[in-house]
């Protein structure tokens, strides 16, 4: 039965477990190590021959295996993506304690963000070399090569297939959504569970975000589009976001996962609460299909909304995980956004992009970065912003910078925002903060 949020106190929103895989690292403890050091997991492209492309280097994921999902007739269905997902949302299930029931699989929910692409650039590259072998592309070929006639081919290459394989994997009978704005995927994910459970629609919903686009068609879309950096030679320093020299984005894949749950039934079985959920926003820039606009006014639209959402104030935010891309247009943007938003409080808040270690990891980034907020106020850690030497002055950020810090957290915000215009941040609050509070207003 569906809740009337009318007469009853707004519903609070527990993270209680998480997994990660990542350029740094196939696990959670992995990664978090990686991140605290500013380790970097870039290095040249070894998933294909990159060798006539501008950009030839990327972070991949490495040495990965399925190791707790190893179900044949499961990761038949799946792409490189899709294994990431299934791993991470084992892990995060595991680290919950708790996974859905018949009897209550109806009450769990599933919400993804999914990658752009969903074709394999093997299975194109066989129909390429099949149907137009000629030299032309023969349309009367198109039907009778291998990839056109294997049903695991149509069935893996679907929008919703990553959605589909975690629903089938976990046995998840509730709401389910698969979202796709781009890099602000993973972070919209989060906020549609965290509404999804405020609403009474479930009770608990796994949500994260996977992706890969580490082919030949990822890395040569974002080659033509000059957002890739060219410092092939240097890959562990060339995403440096915020730093003057500062030259394009270096790709990443892998995929991140929660376990959120009400909070007081999260808090009924005695689970470990890393943070709430607490606020989500979202805007659309309508500005450029790449870019954000220079004065931030869709970033700092969403921001203030999951501020509001929180029932938070720019004082109560000790960190933000940016989404610090290392271009030069993202940058500035976001840092006049930030600037806009939390005004006085700007200089005293700790800013960093994990991206400088990890790289942009797409659909994944916001769900990934996500994980990172809870995990730095459970861990009273923040991680650092690798690779910056020579600061932006149009960047005069609080930005943490050489070493990671630590320290009590209260608040965390996460930004994402996509190509195409969409802006998504979410908020973090420690348990502490929450506990004793009224489940009313914010």
């Amino acid at each position: 039965m569906i809740r009337n949020p009318a007469s009853t106190p707004r519903r609070r929103v527990a993270v209680t477990g998480i997994g990660l895989v990542t350029p740094v690292g196939n696990d959670v403890a992995t990664t978090w190590e990686a991140l605290l050091e500013g380790r970097s997991g870039a290095d040249t492209i070894s998933l294909f021959d990159a060798s006539g492309f501008s950009t030839r280097i990327a972070a991949e994921v490495k040495k990965f295996a399925n190791v707790l999902v190893v179900d044949r007739r499961l990761l038949k269905f799946t792409n490189r993506s899709h294994r990431f997902a299934l791993e991470a949302a084992e892990q995060a299930m595991r680290d919950a304690g708790i996974r859905p029931t018949p009897d209550d699989a109806h009450r769990w929910g599933c919400a993804v963000g999914a990658g752009m692409m969903t074709a394999d650039f093997d299975d194109l590259h066989e129909t390429h070399a099949y149907a137009a072998a000629a030299g032309e592309l023969d349309v009367d070929l198109l039907l009778s090569d291998r990839p056109a006639n294997d049903p695991l081919v149509f069935c893996r290459g679907q929008s919703a297939a990553g959605l589909a394989l975690l629903t089938r994997r976990f046995g998840i009978h509730g709401y389910a959504t698969s979202v796709h704005t781009a890099c602000a995927s993973g972070g919209q994910a989060l906020g549609t569970a965290l509404k999804a459970i405020r609403r009474g629609r479930v009770d608990r919903v796994l949500a994260g975000g996977f992706d890969s686009m580490i082919s030949p068609v990822g890395i040569g879309g974002f080659c033509l589009l000059s957002a890739l950096s060219p410092d092939n030679d240097t890959p562990q320093r060339a995403s440096r976001p915020f730093d003057a020299t500062r030259n394009g984005f270096l790709l990443g894949e892998g995929a991140g996962f929660v376990v959120l749950e009400e909070w007081e039934s999260a808090r009924a079985r005695g689970a470990r609460i890393y943070a709430e959920l607490a606020g989500d926003g979202n805007s659309l820039s309508s500005y450029r299909i790449t870019d954000s606009p220079p004065d931030g006014d869709g970033p700092i639209q969403a921001m203030r909304q999951a501020l509001a959402d929180a029932g938070a104030a720019a004082a109560d935010i000790d960190y933000i995980n940016a989404h610090g891309t290392s271009t030069g247009m993202n940058d500035r943007s976001e840092s006049a956004a930030i600037r806009a938003v939390f005004g006085t409080e700007t200089d005293r808040i700790a800013v960093s992009s994990t991206k400088s270690t990890m790289g942009h990891l797409i659909a994944a980034a916001g769900a990934v970065e996500g994980v990172v907020c809870a995990l730095a106020i459970d861990r009273g850690a923040i991680p650092v912003n690798a690779n910056l030497v020579e600061r932006d002055p149009e960047c005069n950020l609080n930005l943490v910078a050489d070493v990671s810090r630590r320290g009590r957290l209260r608040m965390t915000l996460s930004n994402s925002f996509g190509f195409g215009g969409s802006n998504s941040c979410i908020v973090m609050r420690r348990p502490e903060a929450v506990d004793g509070r009224s489940g009313a207003g914010s």
